[in-house]
């Protein structure tokens, strides 16, 4: 296995519908995409792509228009998402795991054209989020007893079952032409509150990411095993890589370490994309050694801290490169670490990849020499356009240098050692990242004020064995107030996604705050270990 970091080459642009097709063509017998029921060669999957791409014209969807996925993993998923892509659309692949009052917010803010549900999150939908005929279930299920409250017969009625709203075979969509810089999917990061941020990418940005994934070894001969979701760019990262070098796709639809193994094993996986807590997860399986692992080529992990000691047992027990990509969901510089190829340097995520422009800069947004602590901004061919509507936003998280070169600021607090590898020290924005997940304190924190009870709250996250790092909460009450904090957790969790659950909540008689009025996040974390030292 080679590494990108050794070029600096960047091939012209290409669309991964385009790449499909070309793959179709020469190699249409081939396994291309499978999950726990069903396989799809590359002619099955470039014909239901075109089918689905075709459906969405007849239906008026123009170029630009955006289409939502809110759904469980499976091949049909993974279809329609390339489908909305040939078709010209913009695909939202929205998470399941979030609050009825969530989707409808991402919902409102995608003005999402149609809306593709399936029996696991038809309860999400609200008759005030999207218009009942723009729904569609692919799994055929519409109506039934357990209705969500608010949504009336009459609206399952109206939703569309898959082969109701499916062309027939064979009916081929108007081709659409694609240039790098429109906008190819939106990604919306988590949240509590009613407004999350649409992260746009353009097919540029997901051309840079198959590049990428040149000097891994994807092509005709891998097989790639996918257990995180779609509607995450860690996963999308991975399935745009192998299926626009060639490689056949696995899908599951939850993660299961075990399970994980036990298909590792029979497909004879090359390639995985896992987050931190999953490898943690596999590696302490008794049976971890029973397993036949000597197929795997390349491991890969991101979106969260990647513990040394950890990828020192990964490097040690399952065969293969082990990679870590550092880098943010806006796009921008990234980092890699090819473990294998440097166990001295665990502690760090990396170098900068061969087209990423990583620099450090101040408080004051001055760029820092060599061997300083400061934020870390990054410029590649990989950077989103910007937040959904939202250029207030979006220039909030861009640098620009002395010659106006554009940069994404990430937020983190790192130093380049004298090799130029990146060791992170710190988040500046306090982002918790819970089983892969980003998870915005001030979100929960937004949420917990609008309890009667809450005069002050701060929530931060602290290191966990099962989640990486989980939410907990610290409250101020008003005065008066008589609730437990028990019930206020309770009250808070019924209310949040199951990725901004807390896992404790504390009170507190004053939040412990900086001169200029700044919570210290530190002190609470520290606060809460102590705290937990003493029920131990």
């Amino acid at each position: 296995m080679t590494t990108p970091l050794a070029t600096t080459t960047f091939p012209p642009f290409r669309t991964l519908s385009d790449l499909l097709r070309e793959h179709a063509r020469q190699r249409p017998q081939a396994l291309a995409m499978c999950d726990d029921e069903s396989t799809l060669n590359w002619e099955q999957l470039d014909r239901l792509v075109d089918t689905v791409a075709a459906s969405l014209q007849r239906d008026g969807l123009c170029p630009g228009d955006v289409v939502a996925l809110c759904a469980a993993t499976c091949a049909r998923y993974a279809a329609v998402f390339l489908g909305i892509l040939r078709s010209g659309a913009v695909v939202a692949p929205l998470s399941p795991s979030v609050t009825p009052q969530v989707l409808a917010a991402m919902l409102r803010d995608a003005q999402a054209r149609v809306l593709f549900v399936d029996a696991s999150t038809r309860h999400l939908i609200q008759t005030d989020a999207v218009d009942p005929s723009t729904v569609v279930t692919l799994d055929q299920t519409v109506n039934g007893p357990d209705v969500t409250p608010g949504l009336h017969w009459e609206h399952w009625n109206n939703w569309k079952r898959w082969d109701d709203w499916l062309d027939a075979d064979g009916v081929l969509p108007t081709p659409v032409d694609t240039a790098a810089g429109d906008p190819c999917n939106i990604i919306y990061s988590s949240g509590t509150t009613d407004t999350p941020k649409g992260i746009v990418q353009s097919h540029g940005m997901r051309w840079a990411h198959v590049v990428r994934g040149m000097g891994f070894g994807y092509g005709p001969e891998s097989v790639t095993l996918l257990a995180t979701p779609l509607y995450s760019n860690t996963t999308l990262v991975s399935f745009f890589s192998a299926l626009g070098w060639g490689g056949c796709v696995r899908l599951m639809a939850r993660f299961d370490a075990l399970r994980y193994l036990q298909i590792a094993q029979a497909v004879r996986a090359s390639h995985t994309m896992l987050v931190p807590v999953q490898y943690q997860r596999i590696m302490a399986l008794p049976q971890f050694a029973e397993f036949d692992l000597a197929s795997f080529k390349a491991k890969f992990c991101t979106s969260a801290p990647f513990r040394a000691e950890l990828k020192a047992d990964v490097l040690a027990r399952w065969p293969g490169g082990l990679v870590e990509f550092y880098g943010m969901t806006e796009g921008g510089g990234s980092c890699i670490l090819v473990a294998h190829s440097h166990p001295d340097k665990l502690h760090t995520v990396g170098q900068p990849a061969a087209t990423s422009d990583m620099r450090l800069i101040d408080e004051d947004g001055l760029e820092l020499p060599a061997g300083a602590i400061g934020e870390i901004v990054g410029h590649s061919p990989g950077m989103m356009t910007g937040y959904h509507r939202r250029p207030d936003l979006t220039r909030e998280v861009e640098w620009f240098d002395a010659q106006g070169k554009r940069f994404i600021r990430t937020g983190d607090v790192g130093r380049f050692d004298a090799d130029g590898f990146l060791t992170l020290l710190d988040r500046r924005k306090d982002m918790i990242i819970s089983g892969g997940f980003n998870v915005y304190p001030s979100d929960l924190e937004a949420e917990l004020r609008q309890h009667p009870g809450v005069e002050d709250v701060a929530v931060t996250g602290v290191p966990s064995e099962q989640w990486g790092e989980t939410p907990v909460a610290f409250v101020r009450l008003r005065s008066g107030a008589t609730d437990e904090a028990v019930q206020i957790l309770a009250w808070y969790n019924a209310r949040a996604g199951k990725t901004q659950r807390l896992a404790a909540l504390h009170f507190i008689d004053e939040l412990p705050r900086s001169a200029i009025g700044k919570v210290l996040k530190r002190e609470l974390r520290e606060l809460h270990q102590k705290m937990s030292s003493l029920r131990a």
